[in-house]
């Protein structure tokens, strides 16, 4: 009897959806230079031009993700790591020129003082990056995921003095080490569709802001803060569900082996 032969091997990706794979790469990668120009902008005094800059990285960063997937660039390009290339982009953008634009304002008090209170969050945020568990299995952020740009946005919007930028910095440099679980908007699956339409929105309100500049309607402000309440009442109702849930598990465990 003759055996069935093997099923041939796959074969390579088309070249269409390797060059695909790769220009999402080079689109993540963008965020490079971008946050060289945020850098510049703020070293020129360009403070709203760092932020228009700022709200592009953002709109990058969340929607590079849902194109890696839709292109498989893990299948197709399997020998580059686009998360360790995400993670450079979001130290740079989110973290570094953040703070060099809170440096260049003069939103952080003079001397000594002022150095520590912009290393805080550099040191934090590398220690965060570094680790394995920051983003959880389930789609979450572990500790307070270096949002430092949304802090620079607000502190330049709500025009926070220096005493409260410092107060600012220290509270959310130690959050970094505290394990509050944080919604991932494009990726957390509760409430998942109501998420990512008030992230729409509150992007809307991010440029709007910026046009409104030096004097921002209040109730646009006050829109805009509405959704960075409901971003942190979220995560704070899912880190409270999930330890609550792990407990009962742990008691249905125990009493199992009792």
């Amino acid at each position: 009897m003759h055996e069935n032969p093997a099923p041939p091997a796959p074969g390579p990706f088309p070249l269409s959806l390797r060059l695909a794979g790769a220009a999402v790469h080079l689109y993540t990668a963008s965020g490079s230079v971008l946050a060289l120009l945020i850098v510049i902008a703020a070293l020129e005094g360009n403070t709203v031009t760092a932020l228009w800059l700022g709200l592009v990285t953002l709109f990058i960063d969340g929607t590079d993700g849902m194109l890696a997937r839709r292109f498989r660039v893990k299948e197709t390009i399997p020998w580059f790591d686009g998360a360790r290339l995400d993670d450079i982009i979001d130290y740079l953008t989110y973290v570094f020129a953040p703070i060099v634009l809170l440096w260049t304002t003069d939103r952080l008090p003079d001397g000594l003082l002022g150095w520590v209170l912009a290393a805080l969050p550099l040191l934090a945020s590398s220690y965060q990056f570094c680790r394995t568990d920051a983003k959880t299995s389930d789609h979450f952020f572990l500790g307070f995921p270096s949002y430092w740009n949304i802090v620079a946005f607000y502190v330049i919007v709500l025009e926070f003095g220096p005493t409260l930028v410092g107060i600012t910095l220290v509270v959310f440099s130690i959050l970094v080490f505290v394990p509050v679980r944080y919604v991932y908007p494009s990726r957390t699956r509760f409430l998942q569709g109501v998420t990512l339409a008030l992230t729409a929105v509150w992007l809307v309100t991010y440029a709007v802001l910026l046009v409104q500049l030096p004097d921002p309607h209040p109730l646009v402000v006050a829109a805009s803060l509405t959704y960075v309440v409901y971003y942190w009442g979220l995560s704070f109702y899912l880190t409270a569900r999930g330890a609550r849930r792990r407990r009962q598990e742990a008691g249905s465990e125990a009493a199992q082996r009792a």
